[in-house]
């Protein structure tokens, strides 16, 4: 039998980390022979985290260049995938979320008619710049895919109000969750030496940071790092993890505030498998980023989202996330509140039970004819 040629098309630490429990899923069926494309969007991030999920790339696009924009990014990316797709001739292509490389990898398959796979579909803000370029893109992708893999109801029910068919979503649950359940299962020590040296279970309270978001590069990051610096002055028991994003103009605002606070701990950027047992010990996490949002709940921890919208509001009605924009002083308060009480830590199955990509390789089984007999349990009525 010839196996369904398939390109999961990455170029960020986030879509390695998701993409990585679906390429070992299609791989571990028969039917299917999946391809990783990196675009190379975010270069040395997205090379070391394929290493640390023992993945090589078919491809390497190598398409990051020092201050890229997105009209180049977007164009060299497309550029670039057409000569791919045309030696590989793909059966599918398989895109995670709404990065400028999933964009791109959804409309290279556009062009050359080839089935379109949307990991993460569904989640929405409302808000044309919030986030940019985000919001448009998951737009976009959604009006190119054939599927939809949405990771709850909430996300499918944009889709359906979207007009996408019924019977082309369906909910499986976040693959993050299955990369995050996988890696704790590991219970590997820490490798980063600050990590190792620093983190000590049950001797402090613990607070980890993530900042990159381009909206808030002009003013916003600058707010969240005059916060973190007063919690540090304030809190003499607890400890600050801020992994720092590899943009220059993202550490520029961060360095003047925080580089003299010996409460904060500024990292360079953490391996995944360091990154989640970190999580895991935090009492609070304060972040721009999504996908944080969702490993966060599967494990419990609070988490004050530095943003004026979030495209998971399951996490808020969990009572898990606030919404805080970059506002110093919200910051500061619903920071302290947390610090000071008790609390513990239960995790919520808000984005799925660790199978979303056995999931999706069942409902791709489906779609391509090879199983009609179980696809009832993967499509929601």
């Amino acid at each position: 039998m010839t196996k369904i040629k398939t390109l999961l098309i990455l170029g960020t630490r986030p879509e390695v980390i998701k993409l990585a429990p679906v390429y070992f899923a299609l791989a571990q069926s028969e039917e299917f022979n999946p391809l990783i494309i990196n675009t190379g969007q975010h270069r040395d991030l997205a090379r070391d985290f394929l290493t640390r999920f023992n993945l090589t790339a078919a491809y390497d696009l190598e398409v990051m260049i020092e201050n890229q924009s997105l009209t180049y990014l977007t164009s060299e990316i497309i550029s670039r995938l057409e000569k791919v797709m045309i030696k590989e001739q793909p059966d599918l292509v398989l895109v995670q979320g709404d990065t400028t490389s999933a964009l791109g990898g959804a409309l290279s398959a556009f062009y050359h008619q080839v089935s379109l796979g949307h990991v993460e579909a569904g989640l929405r803000t409302g808000k044309k710049y919030n986030p940019f370029p985000e919001e448009m893109n998951r737009l976009l992708i959604s009006k190119l895919a054939d599927w939809h893999f949405a990771p709850t109801s909430g996300a499918r029910n944009n889709l359906l109000q979207e007009g996408i068919e019924r019977e082309k979503v369906l909910v499986t649950g976040n693959t993050i969750v299955d990369a995050l359940l996988q890696v704790l299962a590991k219970n590997l020590p820490f490798h980063n030496e600050i990590l190792s040296r620093e983190v000590s279970k049950g001797k402090e309270k613990i607070v980890t940071v993530t900042a990159h978001r381009r909206e808030n590069w002009e003013k916003g990051i600058e707010e969240v790092a005059q916060a973190l610096r007063i919690l540090g002055e304030k809190f003499k028991e607890v400890k600050i993890f801020f992994p720092l994003h590899p943009n220059p103009l993202v550490r520029e605002k961060i360095l003047p505030y925080l580089s003299s606070c010996t409460r904060v701990f500024l990292l360079e950027p953490l391996d995944y498998f360091d990154f989640v047992k970190l999580l895991s010990q935090s009492t609070l996490l304060i972040t721009d980023s999504g996908g944080v949002q969702e490993e966060s709940s599967a494990l419990g921890v609070p988490v004050l989202i530095t943003r004026d919208f979030t495209e998971r509001p399951e996490v808020m009605k969990a009572g898990l996330g606030y919404l805080v924009g970059c506002n110093r002083e919200k910051i500061v308060g619903l920071a302290t509140r947390f610090l000071k009480e008790k609390r513990t830590q239960k995790s919520q199955p808000i984005f799925g039970d660790g199978r979303a990509s056995w999931r999706i390789v069942q409902a791709l089984r489906y779609f391509f004819g090879l199983d009609s007999r179980e696809i009832e349990e993967f499509i929601s009525t």
